[in-house]
């Protein structure tokens, strides 16, 4: 994790836009659940690259221009591309079966998986303490996938660990991708990418948008938007270790709006995957800081 320009580092300012960020994240995937209830996966997953892009390409234009925006690594873009459907599609089909808190409860496993993945992938250097972390986060993950109704492998539970791998290597190649190209051509290509691929694989059975949807699917494209820009400012003002914490503040939301939504609340035995999970990327965190305050005194 890289130190923002003291210059421009505005710690609190960075803590609220990520807590920001983190609320409209979770608004855009209470709207992708109420979608889900009535279009396939690919479809919604389309939806929600389209309702974003018009937003995001005017941002990226009056931020960058148009230059930038080419001047990428084709072959990685379209491998984020491909990831972000099966990450969008896997999560919304989830969503369809699961409360949202079950599913961010799950989710959270990513930043264990972005740790393991960059020993391969990036070189880095892990631990046994982080090690150690990463397979007691696992073990919070079965205790949320423990055998229920659907059984410990129901598929919405699958497909949450999918989305979430999914989004692990994608971050991978984010940090790849940084070094040459800017978070606007990452964003577009990203958006852009989803709609046209799931928009080509929700084809055959796309189904019309009922004008009830409407005002969801321009909400998803609003509040994800805010979001994306919010995360982004979020972590050019603030230390990564300072700001990457606050993710978890989505199962505050998660919870309120199942609650509201819904009429449903986690069990005990949930809230305890949960906290094992959290609390194991939260000591991975801490650790990541401890070496970079190391290597860099």
């Amino acid at each position: 994790m890289s130190k923002p320009d003291p210059v421009q580092s505005r710690p609190t300012r960075a803590i609220w836009l990520m807590l920001a960020a983190v609320a409209m994240f979770a608004l855009m995937d209470t709207g992708l659940k109420l979608l889900s209830a009535h279009y396939p996966p690919f479809q919604v997953a389309a939806l929600r690259g389209l309702s974003s892009l018009p937003l995001v390409l005017t941002w990226a234009l009056w931020t960058v221009g148009w230059r930038p925006l080419l001047r990428v690594r084709w072959s990685l873009h379209l491998l984020r591309g491909v990831l972000g459907i099966a990450m969008m599609a896997s999560f919304v089909y989830a969503l369809k079966h699961l409360p949202l808190s079950t599913a961010y409860s799950i989710f959270f496993v990513a930043p264990l998986l972005i740790t393991a993945l960059s020993v391969p992938f990036l070189g880095e250097q892990v631990g046994p303490r982080r090690w150690t972390a990463i397979a007691i986060g696992l073990i919070g993950v079965l205790i949320v996938l423990r055998p229920s109704g659907a059984g410990m492998l129901s598929l919405p539970g699958l497909a949450v660990l999918l989305a979430a791998a999914a989004y692990a290597v994608s971050a991978i190649t984010v940090r790849v991708l940084v070094r040459t190209d800017t978070n606007q051509a990452m964003v577009v290509w990203l958006l852009l990418l989803m709609a046209l691929g799931a928009g080509a694989l929700a084809w055959p059975d796309w189904l019309a948008l009922r004008m009830e949807d409407v005002w969801i699917v321009a909400a998803i494209g609003v509040v994800g938007t805010l979001g994306q820009y919010a995360i982004t400012e979020a972590f050019r003002l603030g230390e990564a270790s300072l700001i990457a914490p606050l993710e978890y503040s989505a199962l505050v939301w998660g919870v309120a709006l199942d609650l509201a939504l819904w009429g449903v609340l986690p069990d005990a035995v949930t809230w305890l995957g949960a906290g094992i999970i959290i609390a194991s990327g939260l000591y991975l965190l801490h650790r990541e800081r401890v070496h970079l305050e190391a290597e860099h005194p």
